[in-house]
């Protein structure tokens, strides 16, 4: 297998690091790219199904999969060699995605008071809102990673048009179930907090169930399509339950 990583053409991936005393860290990129997200999710998949002995768990995040180690009962470098083996034993940029991942449709209302940033994201794009919309409710996106609250996907990617920055000051909250958009991803937010990301869309969706034997809904590799509805549709959604109208079927 070449040692490049063909996503950006760097020679420098995939490689292993060290994190702190006890973990391993799998990098298959210094940026997000579809095919380091693919090799990230493929390779722990991989490694869950090697069970090797001392990884005590595995995480990844945008391109680059963790191991935590016992360390006080394993040797790290042992570990490292054996991820090295596994790592040059298959071209990851493309491996097949693991196993057991489902679609997802969750409803979705765009603009109107609920979302007030999509006016202002499609400008950035260069789209009107109608047509903003449209094209982000057709696109099927990747749960890329899960991070920065409990839950919480980042979605991607969308067209290069849509690689519009950051709000240069923070919305003060945005409630729960808001998708916002930045630099070609989305975020569903599984938490009320600020943020520097356009809030384009609103969903009933109750990404984190704390009282639930599995408390995060969506996982890493998972695809998701926000279907457009209008008011009418989303209010009696949202009286529905936690799912807000979303449905999900096994991919095959």
């Amino acid at each position: 297998m070449t040692d490049t990583d063909r996503s950006n053409g760097n020679a420098r991936f995939p490689r292993i690091g060290r994190v702190g005393l006890d973990g391993l860290l799998v990098s298959f990129g210094d940026r997000l790219s579809e095919a380091g997200n693919r090799a990230a999710l493929a390779f722990r998949a991989a490694v869950e199904r090697a069970t090797p002995e001392g990884v005590e768990e595995t995480s990844t995040s945008l391109v680059s999969t963790f191991l935590r180690i016992d360390a006080l009962h394993t040797d790290p470098a042992a570990v490292a060699r054996e991820m090295q083996a596994l790592l040059d034993s298959r071209d990851w940029y493309g491996a097949d995605l693991p196993q057991g991942r489902r679609l997802w449709r969750i409803p979705t209302i765009y603009g109107t008071d609920l979302a007030p940033q999509l006016e202002e994201a499609a400008a950035e794009a260069g789209l009107s809102p109608e047509a903003a919309s449209a094209e982000i409710a057709q696109t099927r996106v990747r749960v890329q990673t899960i991070g920065f609250a409990p839950g919480q996907p980042y979605l991607g990617a969308l067209p290069d048009h849509w690689n519009i920055p950051r709000q240069q000051a923070l919305t003060d909250r945005v409630p729960v179930g808001a998708l916002v958009l930045a630099i070609r991803q989305l975020v569903l937010f599984s938490v009320s907090t600020p943020t520097g990301w356009r809030h384009v869309g609103q969903t009933a969706f109750r990404l984190f169930r704390p009282e639930a034997e599995e408390p995060f809904v969506l996982r890493p590799g998972d695809e998701v399509i926000f279907d457009a509805v209008d008011r009418d549709a989303y209010d009696r959604l949202r009286d529905a339950g936690p799912d807000g109208g979303a449905t999900s079927e096994a991919i095959r």
